[in-house]
């Protein structure tokens, strides 16, 4: 169990890191964004035509005396509905994260550096296409795994008392564990972890999967909480990554290394100021 703590202190010492980082958590949260309005007008959408999607879908019901009708297409319109949020959830961070692949593996690399004893980061010496394709790929088969467990749990979902109480935890772990995979992919796969590798290593220590991945994916379905979180999850996963296969984190406390620069620049001009 002291694991589930483990994982959540790297939760916020990844969140800590961006907040020291100011240029890099900036950049994080492009991605975030973009993806957020995409996300937001297909949700819009599915709001408006969602109720007519769904009696052109069912015909054979226009012929059914009042209420039913109304009522079973009341109810598979809020299922559709709640099936697109689960997906949203488990989909928002493999696309916010494919999205922002360059943004997310230079906020990695430096991460690595910063707490790297001997200030180096591991490369994957591949180009930038080849890693959106794995990274697309990966995300794929991940999503087809989450799917089979979201069509498993609304199933059990129908289950007296136990789809009230156990199932919607067993999601919250469920969605953890998937979106921890998402995030430690990023520095998993610049050191050639390939994704059966990665789900073993993840599988190992579950409970500290859990400990970073619930939380996160709670604070998650709050789509604004996403968009600030991701950078700080992404440098948390990195951590946690180095911890997974046994490299040392050595914590620098130091901030931004482009601020410190800035920040002696300016001192430099206003000595030159005073001296003439």
């Amino acid at each position: 169990m002291r694991d589930l703590g483990v994982g959540f202190g790297y939760l916020l010492r990844g969140q800590r890191w961006v907040a020291r980082h100011g240029k890099s958590y900036g950049f994080g949260l492009l991605p975030g964004l973009i993806t957020l309005v995409l996300y937001a007008a297909a949700l819009v959408a599915l709001g408006v035509y969602g109720e007519g999607f769904v009696a052109w879908a069912t015909p054979f019901a226009d012929d059914w005396t009042s209420p039913w009708s109304g009522l079973f297409r009341g109810f598979l319109t809020a299922v559709l509905f709640a099936l697109a949020l689960l997906l949203a959830v488990l989909t928002f961070t493999a696309v916010t994260l494919l999205m922002g692949q360059p943004f997310y593996e230079n906020l990695s690399e430096k991460v690595d550096r910063d707490v790297s004893p001997d200030g180096t980061a591991p490369e994957s010496g591949l180009p930038l296409w080849r890693e959106l394709w794995i990274s697309a790929r990966d995300s794929l088969r991940i999503l087809v795994r989450a799917l089979v467990w979201a069509v498993l749990l609304f199933a059990l979902g129908f289950v007296p008392f136990i789809g009230q109480t156990v199932v919607p935890v067993l999601g919250f772990f469920v969605t953890g564990f998937f979106l921890t995979e998402e995030l430690v992919a990023v520095a998993l796969q610049r050191r050639s972890v390939d994704l059966r590798a990665r789900l073993a290593l993840l599988r190992s220590r579950k409970t500290l999967v859990w400990g970073f991945g619930t939380p996160l994916g709670l604070a998650f379905l709050v789509p604004f909480v996403a968009v600030f979180l991701m950078p700080g999850a992404v440098a948390g996963a990195t951590l946690m990554a180095r911890d997974l296969l046994g490299e040392e984190i050595e914590e620098s406390g130091e901030g931004d290394a482009d601020e410190d620069s800035d920040r002696a620049s300016d001192e430099a001009s206003e000595e030159q100021g005073a001296t003439s």
